[in-house]
């Protein structure tokens, strides 16, 4: 009783030899739910690294606030009178499985309020459903946290290992050393196979996670991004740049709460729609300040505000929201839900080899009928020496 367990002679013997011959074998985690049935978690796993396709670009599908419930239960919120029976979170299913077929991202990024608790009786569940059409079409994904995920049968710390544990993740829970939140983690793209930049990261993806709600100041507000996160953000971003071979890559950030600094873009020049106040922390911790210095990030992506899906440019660095995506979370009726799309596309050296990013694109993707694109425009253009 009071021994140390030992595995079975026979079980390490067996994985000593298929480690010695070098031959492939695969861990299956299984997760049991408060119900008693058992599901498997990370059967599939996606090729890494990361990378351009052949044709010189990496396309990027962004799914902000699906706020997914309890699937054909749980009714939609902000939607023509006309259109309410029957409309559930399988709405929300249909779309991103359409979006998925028509753009075929090559990474899906769900940034936030990716469930809405109160109504996600069993958060595992809700998620396997919410996340199901990634793992469908074998795409890897990476996920972070809302204010509202940690809200149903699992704390922010249980969340995000949950999610990295699922098939296709390429989630992660957090870097080496302390650091605030969970979900703080960075992707590298390299180039195309075949390529001079195959073996190198040519797009730097960071993520983040912007909190739930807190108090500062005596009153109870939005999260925000922290020091510590600040300081591995720049970390990683410095190593990145110094290991780079192709002269510097370009950087993209995803978190869900959008910093105060994008209030002052009211009526100013954007590209898409600014419909409701923007809801950040009262606190600001120096995010904008930071990504200046650092100079690789050319774009911020967040969602939160679902009637907002404007690109803004604040000193050089844009800020888009991804605008609502899930039929469950508030909406407008008559305004369609919606996807972002983020397109790399690399440069073309001599002799027609791909060399760098030359340029960063972005639209969106409407729930209608022909799934509408709208607002393409350029983020950012590698200056021509």
């Amino acid at each position: 009783m009071g021994g140390k367990r030992r595995f079975p002679v026979f079980i390490v013997l067996a994985l000593a030899c298929l480690i010695l011959l070098g031959t492939p074998f695969r861990w299956e985690i299984m997760w049991r739910s408060d119900r008693g049935d058992v599901r498997r978690l990370k059967k599939w796993s996606s090729d890494l690294p990361l990378r351009f396709r052949s044709d010189g670009t990496f396309k990027i599908l962004q799914v902000a606030d699906m706020h997914y419930g309890a699937g054909k239960r749980t009714g939609c919120e902000g939607v023509p009178p006309s259109q309410l029976a029957g409309c559930s979170d399988l709405n929300t299913t249909q779309f991103l499985r359409r979006i998925i077929s028509a753009e075929k991202p090559d990474l899906v990024v769900f940034s936030g309020d990716n469930i809405f608790g109160p109504s996600a009786p069993d958060a595992a569940q809700s998620l396997l459903q919410a996340l199901a059409p990634a793992m469908e079409a074998g795409i890897p994904w990476a996920a972070i946290l809302g204010n509202h995920d940690q809200e149903s049968t699992m704390t922010r710390a249980e969340v995000m290992p949950f999610l990295s544990r699922l098939d296709y993740s390429v989630s992660q829970v957090n870097p080496p050393g302390p650091i605030d939140g969970f979900g703080n983690y960075n992707l590298e793209v390299r180039g195309a196979a075949d390529s001079e930049s195959a073996n190198t990261s040519v797009l730097n993806l960071y993520l983040l996670d912007s909190g739930d709600r807190e108090m500062f100041n005596g009153s109870l507000t939005y999260g925000w991004i922290k020091e510590s996160q600040l300081r591995w953000l720049h970390d990683t971003s410095r190593h990145l740049q110094g290991s780079s071979t192709v002269g510097g890559a370009p950087g993209l950030v995803f978190f869900h709460i959008p910093i105060p600094e994008v209030r002052a873009l009211r009526g100013k020049e954007i590209v898409g729609e600014f419909q409701q106040k923007v809801s950040c922390s009262s606190a600001n911790s120096g995010v904008l300040r930071m990504l200046i210095s650092m100079g690789d990030v050319k774009a911020v992506l967040t969602g939160h505000d679902h009637l907002n899906d404007f690109c803004g440019e604040i000193s050089s660095v844009w800020f888009c929201y991804g605008g609502g995506f899930g039929y469950h979370g508030y909406g407008k009726a008559g305004w369609p839900r919606r996807a972002r799309v983020i397109q790399a596309e690399l440069r073309r050296g001599g002799g027609g080899s791909w060399l760098g990013v030359e340029r960063l694109r972005t639209w969106k993707r409407l729930d209608d009928g022909a799934l509408t694109s709208i607002d393409d425009q350029l983020l950012w253009e590698e200056a021509r020496r």
